[in-house]
């Protein structure tokens, strides 16, 4: 999945362990610096378990260009992925969100808010999560009290899917 995906021969200090995990079924908390190969850390996992039947990682990502970007990088590597966020049309959502009913993504990539809407929870409950994704975890002590507080509630959130998780800071 590494060579095939991502043109990578070996895993960078530190992903190794949680990459494992995370395919193994088990939480994982990553702390690498910008351009240390965080992303790489739920992705290449997402893409095993998804291979296996072990469905959909949720992404959960606070800029919608940080987590479009990094969609657009793996779909144009042919990964199944998608992203579901406030500045695409009605029609984009629902192609995102029937793609996801029916089992075809490895990763989905939404907003705290969205993560935590009742509609989509009530989808993602019938759908059912393989894992979930925590991308820039340092937003939950840093934004969640004030600015979004969303974050607050992803801990809700994670009790709820019960799905191994992964949280993801470069602070």
């Amino acid at each position: 999945m590494l060579s095939k995906f991502f043109g990578f021969s070996t895993f960078r200090a530190g992903q190794t362990e949680a990459v494992y995990a995370l395919i193994d079924g088990r939480d994982a908390v990553v702390l690498m610096p910008t351009g240390g190969g965080k992303s790489l850390c739920y992705q290449v996992p997402a893409l095993v378990r998804h291979g296996r039947g072990l469905g959909c990682t949720l992404v959960v990502s606070p800029l919608i260009a940080l987590m479009q970007d990094q969609v657009d990088a793996l779909v144009g590597k042919g990964a199944p992925a998608a992203a579901l966020h406030s500045s695409m049309d009605v029609e984009e959502q629902r192609a995102v969100l029937s793609r996801f009913r029916a089992g075809s993504l490895a990763l989905l990539s939404v907003s705290p808010e969205r993560a935590l809407a009742d509609g989509f929870r009530r989808i993602m409950m019938n759908v059912g999560v393989g894992a979930l994704a925590i991308d820039e975890a340092h937003c939950v002590s840093q934004w969640g009290h004030d600015f979004r507080p969303e974050y607050m509630r992803l801990g809700e959130l994670r009790r709820a899917l019960g799905v191994p998780t992964i949280a993801l800071t470069a602070t």
